[in-house]
């Protein structure tokens, strides 16, 4: 049979290249015995190519049946599957026949396969090895000719690697692997299904027509649609009943896309750069390292002042930097060693014959006493706080602000160091 005789037969809507490879399949694998495995997203129409395989199919004249593999209990799916004898557990009151043996010569289409227990898995390989079963409570063997159908919504392989699927079953199962696209990659079938279903509400309701505008239709097929063909109809039914204005826009039609998922469509930016997540401690840490570094490079200065009686050509050509250097000196000199400004660079010269350096009239004194630097991260601290309290004058929030803490977190450090 052909794939368009098929769409019209099972009322298949679309002509998606990856749907019509879908029901090629479907199409190829029916004549046969062989298990199939069905992979799709939840509301992709797994069950509808279930039908489309036992249809087709010698068996179509058999019974089937679809059981949802992740509504049964654990405790009573063995039996649902099965069957049970009568006594076999409290409450078994009677033999009880299950689906193996209501369906014999027919299909069985089992969802939600991942969902199903280790144990109950065991049970099934039997029988699609070898046709053999045992009811709940017996020990007589029994024999079953069905069909296995079997849908997932999760990636099976990962739930193999995962524990949670026996490795043995998917490879049985996955005789012929057969995926249903998602409808976001079928946007060509977007509108052809939206208008179907909205004739069928609007002669079933007895309501006029809807129509869509044309930024309607755009947003309908950028949206990507995570509960797939099911929440598109949902939708148009929604819309066939309630709105009173017939011809939807955009804005009416957002109406209806949950907020949640409504910004899945729309293009972002996206940083590839890793983000640092920083703790209050790596952030202190950060700042006193820095200051560890900038006082470096202004020892190498000074000691290239009082050395060489000068400075490296990189500050000699820049006074401006030169000048802020300084400045630094002189907030810092109280910590390191001691120094007297006297005015602002412009030029840099060398006066050999007096025992303080000059570079043009700037006058640098040099205590010949070194204090060793303190590396008590704990000073450090402290001495931190105390310079934001005093730069904003006590009001603790801002001072917060300007450490990168919390104003819990410094109201904590000021009681534990006694400031």
């Amino acid at each position: 049979m052909e794939v368009q005789e098929i769409k019209q037969r099972f009322g298949i809507i679309g002509n998606s290249p990856l749907l019509n490879r879908a029901i090629t399949i479907a199409n190829q694998v029916s004549p046969t015995d062989i298990s199939v495995l069905i992979t799709g997203e939840s509301g992709s129409g797994k069950e509808v190519f279930s039908h489309i395989i036992h249809q087709m199919s010698p068996r179509k004249h058999g019974p089937f049946i679809a059981v949802n593999c992740g509504a049964i209990p654990e405790g009573t799916i063995d039996s649902e599957l099965f069957g049970h004898e009568k006594g076999a557990y409290t409450g078994a009151v009677g033999e009880r026949k299950g689906y193996f043996e209501t369906v014999n010569g027919g299909t069985i289409f089992l969802d939600e396969i991942a969902e199903m227990p280790l144990g109950t898995q065991a049970r099934l390989l039997r029988v699609l090895e070898s046709g053999q079963y045992i009811k709940v409570g017996s020990s007589k063997v029994e024999k079953t000719n069905v069909r296995v159908i079997a849908a997932t919504n999760v990636d099976v392989y990962d739930a193999v690697k995962n524990g949670k699927f026996r490795e043995d079953l998917y490879y049985r199962l996955n005789t012929v692997p057969l995926k249903i696209p998602p409808l976001r990659d079928r946007k060509e079938d977007i509108f052809l299904l939206f208008r179907k279903f909205t004739a069928d509400f609007t002669d079933k309701y007895r309501t006029p027509p809807i129509q869509l505008d044309d930024e309607a239709q755009q947003v309908l097929s950028n949206y990507s649609w995570p509960g797939n063909v099911r929440q598109l109809k949902n939708m148009a039914e929604q819309l066939a009943v309630l709105e009173r204005d017939r011809i939807i826009t955009a804005q009416t039609l957002l109406t209806y896309i949950p907020h949640e998922t409504s910004g899945r469509n729309l293009p972002m930016r996206l940083d590839n750069q890793p983000k640092e997540d920083f703790s209050e401690r790596d952030i202190l840490y950060k700042v006193l390292f820095d200051m560890k570094r900038d006082m470096v490079e202004l020892k190498k200065l000074v000691a290239d002042i009082i050395e060489h009686g000068g400075v490296s050509p990189h500050y000699a050509n820049n006074p401006q930097t030169l000048n802020q250097l300084y400045r630094d000196i002189e907030l810092h000199g109280n910590n390191e060693s001691q120094f007297t400004l006297q005015q602002p660079v412009n030029t840099v010269t060398n006066n050999s014959n007096n025992n303080n350096n000059t570079i043009d009239g700037f006058n640098i004194t040099h205590d010949a006493e070194e204090v060793e630097e303190s590396l008590s991260l704990i000073e450090k601290e402290s001495d931190l706080i105390r310079k934001a309290l005093k730069k904003h004058k006590g009001k603790r929030k801002l001072a917060a602000n300007e450490l990168g803490i919390s104003e819990r977190t410094l109201y904590r450090k000021i009681k534990e160091l006694n400031l």
